[in-house]
């Protein structure tokens, strides 16, 4: 009778391993797609979202392993006549959000393109093929100019937007030794004091270790948190930004 048992409980015991599957494996882990309810894939042994973005819908791109939308821009370029800030279009409020040569009439950049100084008016130098009003400066004496750079909300990160206008003002830091900057980071008014203060004091560090690595020199680069104290007036899509100051 026990030798007739044997057999049994050893199939008894196989059935129940194929029932009830491998125990040790923990819930989300693969070994391949297989493993995965679908759409997900497997990423590092873990069930994800996407790994490429051509796995997300159409107006999403793949971002640590998830599909979130995409930004609405890049450049400025994208904005037709606008100004792309934190991934956004939108309307320009001053010429200094235009760049160099560039003036801003109601919401939209225009610049005066130009191969010689010839083609621009006689108070005008043809510089980088726009034409800049000849000895235009800042308070500073330096001809270069410094852009605004604009955050998300409630974030610190800089946007691909942004990235135009940092290489641009690293080159402006590169041509102007012996001067040093402020950062001045700001939010909008949402949140505590206590808490835009240190969003603000993030931004602006960002914005230096971005030009830290750019190969501007730290040592140049002063941070100062304003948090909610400063705001433009222009709505909060204005507020969250890091200004620059030459001292």
């Amino acid at each position: 009778m026990r030798r007739a048992l044997g057999p049994l409980l050893i199939l008894m015991t196989i059935g129940l391993y194929w029932a009830c599957g491998d125990e040790t494996k923990k819930p989300g882990s693969c070994n391949s797609d297989k493993d995965c309810k679908d759409p997900l894939v497997c990423f590092a042994n873990k069930c994800v979202q996407c790994t490429q973005n051509s796995q997300c819908d159409a107006g999403e791109v793949c971002t640590a392993n998830a599909c979130v939308p995409k930004p609405g821009c890049t450049s400025d370029t994208e904005c037709d006549g606008g100004v792309c800030q934190a991934g956004k279009c939108k309307p320009c409020a001053s010429d200094g959000e235009c760049g160099l040569g560039g003036t801003c009439n109601a919401g939209k950049c225009s610049k005066k393109t130009c191969a010689t100084d010839e083609d621009c008016a006689d108070d005008e130098d043809c510089i980088t093929g726009v034409c800049v009003r000849a000895g235009a400066s800042n308070d500073t004496g330096v001809s270069c100019p410094l852009s605004t750079v604009y955050f998300g909300f409630d974030d610190s990160s800089i946007q691909p937007s942004e990235r135009d206008r940092l290489d641009a003002n690293a080159q402006c830091i590169e041509k102007t030794p012996g001067k040093s900057l402020y950062l001045f980071g700001h939010t909008d008014t949402s949140g505590t004091d206590e808490y835009n203060i240190a969003l603000s004091e993030r931004r602006a560090q960002s914005v230096a270790d971005y030009l830290s690595r750019l190969g501007a020199d730290p040592a140049r680069l002063q941070v100062v948190p304003k948090g909610e104290t400063e705001p433009t007036g222009l709505g909060d899509d204005k507020d969250r930004r890091c200004e620059f100051q030459w001292y």
